[in-house]
């Protein structure tokens, strides 16, 4: 059994997100004045008296909006009610009640589900008239001011009492997928293509996903999360202290946590700047990744036009020449369960893990092969070398003087045993000490 998931919803500033924040500890839904600001369902587990569950932060509905986005997130808002278990209907003891909430309250009476009324921004609960929010028709509320954090353990007591008894702990080896490229690459749907559902909002208006948005998923019998991103443009178009600098601070940090990174990148633009720097930062960060290349049903092939396009991903992306790439539709589906074999294959790569004898029979043939070259009449002598982790791949070498094992050497090392282990789809570290084991 799953574990509960426990919705959120209200108009819009009334304090969702930031009752979100409280409950799971940090922050993860974004906290502005600007309504719409939370647009796509937002996930994460929290805890209370030792029950696990799954909050998801909505945006805020307004039925009656012509808004092209409001209806995209009262879709999503929709879908968040048909999967919750428990709903929490928050209203903003301030405004009091407006027609707005009215309309909501309708909605919910619809879903046949446990709904708490939820009052937020009540600041003395003593000194507040609250009887006007009876009229709701949802019977007995919880007054709370989130942000200070007054009320939400017993609005949580009364949460959970709607939990099943029994509740399954959480699989901890789902691969966790990034999906990350610039505005407007297709991201969200690849996700939604991959998860056979609409999961995150769709739209030609650049910058709609705005959190980088979990989603725990089933793929031929194994388990994935996958994370949708806000698209990342270059640093000097986006305004400081923005909602978009958040956005693109919540992106990398997904690239941080993830398991394997897939850049997504426009066919009928190919390949940018911007998609080379967020390369090379999934790069620095040691993370397995595939080059996407999305909108590929757009292109006028010919015989060359593949070929065109690996010459320019590997003239442009020489830094991690062990780059994978897949062309795909995310609109008619066309390679994406072949894409998800390429994510197989280099979270396979990047958790190799070899013996210490077989890895040092690797690096004495390639000695033999190559040998360092001398410098000022010296020569470094590799004596030994180990394995220590993975994710990425990392090889520790002890030698003699690790200063005289010069960075064309290193490389040369670094491509021997990528080819040695077949180690493509995924950075790997080479580290160089001075002395033995032993002597560390």
């Amino acid at each position: 059994m799953a574990k509960p998931l426990v919705a959120v919803v209200g108009k819009p500033n009334v304090g969702k997100s930031t009752f979100f924040n409280k409950v799971c500890g940090s922050r993860i839904s974004i906290v502005s004045d600007m309504p719409g600001v939370t647009r796509d369902r937002i996930y994460a587990d929290a805890e209370w008296l030792g029950r696990q569950f799954t909050l998801v932060d909505t945006g805020g509905i307004q039925l009656k909006s012509e808004d092209v986005m409001f209806r995209h997130i009262r879709q999503q808002a929709e879908i968040a009610l048909e999967l919750a278990d428990v709903i929490l209907f928050f209203c903003d003891y301030k405004s009091g009640i407006t027609a707005e909430d009215w309309d909501v309250a309708s909605l919910l009476r619809k879903t046949n589900k446990p709904v708490v009324l939820v009052i937020n921004k009540v600041d003395n609960y003593r000194e507040a008239d609250l009887t006007d929010f009876y009229s709701l028709g949802f019977g007995d509320f919880f007054a709370i001011a989130a942000e200070q954090k007054q009320g939400i353990g017993d609005l949580l007591d009364h949460v959970i009492s709607f939990f099943p008894e029994q509740e399954e702990e959480e699989d901890s080896d789902a691969i966790r997928i990034a999906v990350v490229g610039k505005p407007n690459a297709g991201k969200s749907s690849l996700v939604n293509r991959i998860l056979g559902y609409d999961r995150t909002i769709v739209s030609d208006i650049a910058g709609t996903t705005r959190d980088a948005i979990d989603t725990p998923f089933v793929y031929d019998g194994r388990k994935y999360v996958i994370i949708d991103t806000a698209g990342m443009r270059k640093k000097r178009a986006i305004a400081a202290d923005s909602v978009e600098e958040y956005s693109v601070m919540r992106s990398l940090n997904a690239v941080r946590r993830a398991d394997v990174c897939l850049i997504v990148m426009d066919a009928e633009v190919g390949l940018s700047e911007q998609d080379v720097k967020i390369a090379g930062f999934i790069h620095e960060e040691g993370k397995p990744s595939v080059v996407v290349i999305n909108k590929w049903d757009l292109i006028e092939k010919d015989t060359h036009t593949v070929e065109l396009f690996k010459k320019k991903l590997a003239c442009d992306l020489a830094f991690m020449d062990y780059f994978r790439y897949i062309t795909v539709s995310a609109l008619t589906g066309q390679r994406v369960g072949k894409l998800m074999e390429e994510v197989n294959y280099v979270y396979a790569k990047s958790t190799f893990r070899c013996s210490t004898g077989m890895l040092n029979d690797v690096v004495t043939d390639a000695v033999r092969a190559v040998e360092p070259p001398a410098h000022s009449g010296r020569r470094a002598k590799i004596k030994y070398a180990t394995q220590p982790s993975t994710q990425p791949p990392t090889f520790v070498f002890f030698t003699n003087n690790a200063e005289l094992v010069h960075f064309s050497y290193r490389r040369y090392l670094e491509n021997y045993i990528r080819r040695a282990f077949s180690l493509d789809g995924t950075p790997i570290r080479l580290i160089f000490r001075d002395g033995s084991e032993k002597d560390n």
